[in-house]
């Protein structure tokens, strides 16, 4: 007998191990049921043990903060995986911090991330009534094929991981160094998607000699990348039915091959088109590639590689204009695409090389198929194996709740636009940076390049004091315990970096504003660009983890709805920029942009202060 088949026998003897991953239904509480199952085993067992299990329907709910079935969602970051051990503890509600709310989670889940930040929605009841119908239409289609419904054998012959994190099959108990390769080259592809809208911004010059279009229709490429972008969230819920590997696969794949008509467009319009798809193409691997991170790392461990993770698609942006300046000095536009072409290419081999499936329910899926062939008992089956929902109404209710949020919630409706705003001004910036440093201090198109890279310093110090806001938020939590004696955060603890961050960003851009002079020495625009940098960079962490926590139920869909408003505000305010920087002068018309931020900044404290009531009345925020 070959090792593959004796750990597949060994797996056929311990299903519904004492320590599951949150992705698979079989962990310690069924939230579907409101039951806890597990198994107790003996070292030598040879057949599988009826879970027990505890009726939990008529206890009272406790709140969820978040659900993940491809990521999980933490406080500080976005994800919180579950933490096994080797040994099952004896039944006790699992302890939440927030609202109680009658939630189900469903065998599978809609996961979406953007810029590093992958969170699942929970089902409400009108969903977990059609799935009730749908499944109850699978069992008496089962009933009628001559299949003997049995509810305790479901569960037994349910595969799972044996041993939690150590079953050899999950992609946590992966060596590091194999974790590492895969998070690098998941983050260099993230890097390189948002790097390759800003790239564009050098070719303006050289392409309108060629094609000889208005610096407004050049614009549209870039806008048309960044609108691509913007619909990348509702891509993700795909990798419920095929996982993160095929999405990986063919997002970059689709990638290179919308590069090449851009390397070897004979217009702008092939260009604008290409570009579209290009940004559509990428923007599935950004919304998918967070939830890895959770996949491979336990809550002690993933904070450093989320943290490295979540920095590269910001970084993306800023450093585009240096790489293409020097590029467009050197050569000819068209090696601009050649390098990316070059470069994509490279990251889809790695990716197909190097990054397996990490998806733990399509994992628990192959395991119960190499079961049934090894054993040659069909009973034996994953939970996403039992699942009834189609790819298209998926779909659906990823589309449709968005919408819901944005017409219906005002705190998320204003640190949405808030959000927006911020993107909307760095892009405008690759508009607005040429004209100002070309102008007053005769820069070339390498050296415009570099004077982004404030922007970029400012991000990647911004990564290093999150631990900060981790800190300050663990303050609050204890202050609130002195109070009244419960240990738990609220939804406001995540808002302290956007209050901090909102006078960084209106002060950074008064200071670049009115430091645009010919007389004033070039080191200043750029410490005022890199001042707005951070405080943007502040604000983004907490308007993403504060949506998270305080729409647990709704969390993905949270961020899918500031996605959309974010890129599409980044994908307009290029288009007015340059036009608007003319009309107004360089200090006014940055001067117009920070009082839009100063008329916004209140808006964290207010949420900081009132948010709890305004949670209250919420139809579908967490409350307290």
């Amino acid at each position: 007998m070959n090792e593959l088949e004796k750990v597949e026998n060994h797996h056929a003897t311990q299903l519904n191990s004492d320590a599951t991953h949150i992705n698979s239904p079989t962990h310690d509480v069924d939230l579907e049921k409101g039951q806890f199952s597990g198994s107790h085993r003996t070292s030598g067992s040879t057949t599988p043990q009826v879970a027990h299990s505890a009726t939990g329907q008529n206890e009272k709910e406790n709140d969820i903060d978040s659900a993940s079935s491809s990521s999980q969602t933490e406080d500080d970051i976005g994800f919180a995986p579950i933490s096994t051990h080797q040994t099952q503890p004896p039944y006790q509600p699992r302890p939440m911090s927030r609202q109680s709310h009658n939630t189900t989670f469903s065998h599978i889940s809609r996961s979406r991330s953007n810029n590093g930040f992958g969170v699942d929605d929970l089902e409400d009841e009108a969903e977990k009534e059609e799935e009730e119908v749908d499944a109850a239409a699978a069992a008496a289609a089962r009933s009628g094929a001559g299949e003997t419904i049995n509810d305790e054998e479901e569960k037994r012959f349910e595969v799972g991981w044996e041993g939690g994190d150590s079953d050899p099959l999950n992609p946590r108990s992966m060596a590091t160094w194999r974790k590492w390769i895969i998070i690098a080259v998941l983050s260099v592809g993230s890097f390189a998607v948002t790097h390759a809208s800003a790239i564009y911004t050098a070719t303006y010059t050289q392409m309108n000699a060629e094609f000889h279009f208005s610096r407004i229709v050049a614009t549209l490429g870039l806008s048309f990348f960044v609108l691509g972008i913007a619909l990348g969230p509702f891509w993700s819920p795909l990798a419920e039915f095929y996982g993160r590997r095929p999405i990986y696969i063919c997002s970059f794949a689709g990638f290179l091959i919308w590069l090449i008509p851009s390397a070897v467009a004979k217009n702008i319009q092939t260009m604008v088109i290409a570009r579209f798809f290009q940004g559509l193409a990428g923007s599935a691997f950004l919304s998918v590639s967070g939830g890895t991170v959770g996949d491979l790392f336990s809550r002690d461990k993933f904070q450093l590689p989320m943290a490295i993770f979540a920095l590269s698609p910001f970084i993306g942006p800023a450093t585009g204009p240096l790489v293409g300046g020097l590029i467009n000095t050197f050569t000819t536009w068209r090696w601009t695409y050649y390098f990316l072409i070059i470069w994509a290419g490279v990251l889809l081999v790695c990716v197909l090389v190097l990054v397996p499936e990490t998806y733990h329910p399509i994992l628990l899926k192959r395991k119960a198929a190499n079961l049934r062939k090894t054993t040659g008992d069909n009973r034996y089956h994953a939970p996403i194996e039992r699942t009834t929902k189609s790819v298209a109404s998926t779909l659906g209710y990823s589309l449709l709740r968005p919408f819901q949020l944005l017409l219906l919630e005002p705190m998320c409706l204003i640190l949405d636009v808030y959000s927006a705003v911020l993107l909307g001004v760095l892009y405008l910036f690759f508009g607005a940076f040429p004209l100002v440093f070309r102008t007053n201090h005769g820069f070339n198109l390498w050296q415009v390049g570099l004077t982004f890279m404030g922007l970029g310093v400012s991000m990647v110090l911004a990564g290093f004091i999150t631990p900060v806001w981790t800190r300050m938020r663990n303050g609050l939590a204890e202050k609130r315990f002195k109070k009244t004696g419960i240990m738990k955060g609220e939804p406001e603890d995540q808002l302290p970096p956007v209050i901090v961050g909102a006078p960084l960003i209106t002060g950074g851009l008064f200071m670049f504003g009115f430091s645009t002079y010919p007389w004033v020495h070039w080191i200043v625009p750029i410490i005022g660009s890199s001042i707005f940098g951070l405080g943007m960079s502040f604000a983004f962490t907490g308007i993403f983890t504060f949506l998270v926590d305080a729409y647990p139920r709704y969390a993905a869909s949270a961020l899918a709805t500031n996605a959309l408003v974010r890129c599409s505000f980044a994908a307009a305010f290029p288009l007015f920029g340059i036009q608007m920087y003319e009309k107004l002068g360089f200090q006014w018309a940055t001067a117009l942009l920070a009082f839009i931020t100063l008329a916004m900044m209140p808006f964290p404290y207010i949420f900081f202060v009132f948010g709890k009531r305004i949670r209250a009345r919420s139809r579908f925020a967490a409350r307290s």
